[in-house]
């Protein structure tokens, strides 16, 4: 399928380019063709049984008899990346923004390079092309840098990620087994385990790409500094925000701009939606994309959405509150995104309000957690708040910083990492 919609979109892109240079109205119509293509892709691999059983339980609930049945399909891997990928391609050439490669080599190794295939970034075409049009060479600083970011990813998901799964799974999957102080403890956890998870495939994905001459598109940047939910949302899965942005928020944001600012959040709330059931076929994405659409309403009616946090230096109380209170947030909403289904997510939140009890602990599992955690928000404190200094003949130990630097990695890995973890959590999206 991914060698079908390579070739098929290489095609489409030519055809496309070609109409665009005469100026021809064909041009939006086989983009439009183009993009249904990629988006029925999406919805037939990934959501048709959703569709399905959905539907099938809508009829039985209003009594009428259906005898529908789900189909035994097979999802790629990455479609959720790469489709986005196509279709971009594809927009931005009938955009004018891009010239269609005539290098079907190029546009292959763009679409499924193995690094960012399986969960991204989400590379836009124009940056990642024009990469491949240049000579490229193992430039030593740039492939220092991607060991050390691989080496970092691997520390985030190995120490944290993996480390945090232990007792989070165990109280997610047994939660009527569990109390609600147990559970809420674990909700508060989930956030970091999805963001060392996420982001440390990232970190890998971005020093693979360096360590080929490639330059990877930016998917986090220290989210959980940030004082509003707009502001988090600038800083996570940034590849994937940015590109619903460009295609689906500032098209809908034009066509209900008479509304003012209550068009800008209905296209806010739609686009949300959209952002959670990317992430997968179930009722409780989608509840998860609402109900962080819903959390723009204040700030959009307040008119804080516009104002960008301009703040330099350490943050002060007022800001750190900021931050505890948006981060509670999204935990809030991550037990819509980390349940079964919604009357999983129900029982969850109902043990959480009514069954305080003591709390289940895994002192190994939660020790060598909290000692990682705290070196992840040492390195995130320092790259957000401490500006670079000039480090030139500053000492040995300035000298040898890279290496000592890789080596505490590899250490803090095989002494604190589980080495027998699970896949990547967003390998399944």
């Amino acid at each position: 399928m991914l060698l079908f919609a390579t070739i098929f979109f290489y095609i489409f892109g030519l055809i496309i380019g070609k109409f665009k240079e005469e100026s021809n109205n064909r041009a939006s119509v086989f983009t439009s063709i183009g993009c249904l293509t990629g988006i029925g892709l999406l919805l037939y691999f990934k959501y048709l049984n959703f569709f399905i059983e959905s539907f099938s339980d809508l009829f039985t609930s209003i009594g009428l008899t259906n005898n529908w049945s789900i189909i035994n399909i097979i999802m790629p891997l990455g479609i959720s990346f790469f489709t986005f990928k196509l279709i971009s391609y594809l927009i931005e050439i009938n955009r004018g923004n891009l010239a269609p490669t005539k290098n079907f080599i190029d546009f292959a190794l763009y679409i499924s390079f193995f690094p960012t295939i399986l969960s991204g970034p989400i590379d836009r075409p124009k940056p990642f092309l024009t990469q491949l049009t240049k000579p490229r060479f193992l430039d030593f600083e740039m492939a220092s840098e991607g060991l050390k970011r691989i080496f970092w990813g691997m520390f985030m998901k190995m120490c944290i990620a993996d480390r945090l799964s232990i007792y989070v799974d165990a109280i997610f999957d047994n939660s009527l087994h569990h109390n609600g102080t147990s559970i809420a403890f674990a909700v508060l956890l989930y956030p970091i385990q999805l963001y060392a998870d996420f982001a440390g495939y990232s970190e890998m994905a971005i020093g693979v790409g360096c360590l080929l001459g490639l330059k990877v598109t930016e998917n986090f940047k220290r989210p959980f500094f940030s004082t509003n939910i707009a502001d988090y949302w600038r800083k996570w899965h940034i590849s994937l925000t940015s590109w619903l942005t460009d295609y689906v928020f500032m098209p809908l944001n034009i066509k209900f701009r008479e509304l003012e600012k209550y068009g800008s959040l209905l296209a806010i709330i739609a686009t949300f939606v959209l952002i959670g059931f990317w992430h997968g076929a179930a009722w409780t994405f989608v509840l998860f994309g609402l109900y962080h659409g819903l959390l723009y309403v204040p700030l959009m009616l307040s008119g804080a959405f516009f104002k960008k946090n301009k703040s330099k230096g350490i943050p002060t109380f007022v800001p750190i509150l900021k931050m505890i209170r948006t981060y509670l947030l999204v935990a809030i909403g991550l037990i819509l995104f980390r349940s079964t289904g919604v009357e999983h997510a129900s029982s969850i939140v109902y043990k959480i309000l009514t069954d305080w009890g003591s709390l289940f602990v895994d002192s190994t599992t939660l020790i060598n957690a909290i000692i990682c955690i705290f070196i992840l928000f040492i390195k995130d404190f320092k790259d957000e708040y401490m500006l670079q200094k000039d480090e030139k003949n500053r000492g040995w130990i300035i000298q040898y910083k890279y290496e000592l630097t890789i080596s505490f990695y590899i250490i803090l890995i095989l002494f604190m990492g589980v080495l027998d973890g699970g896949q990547f959590i967003y390998f399944k999206f």
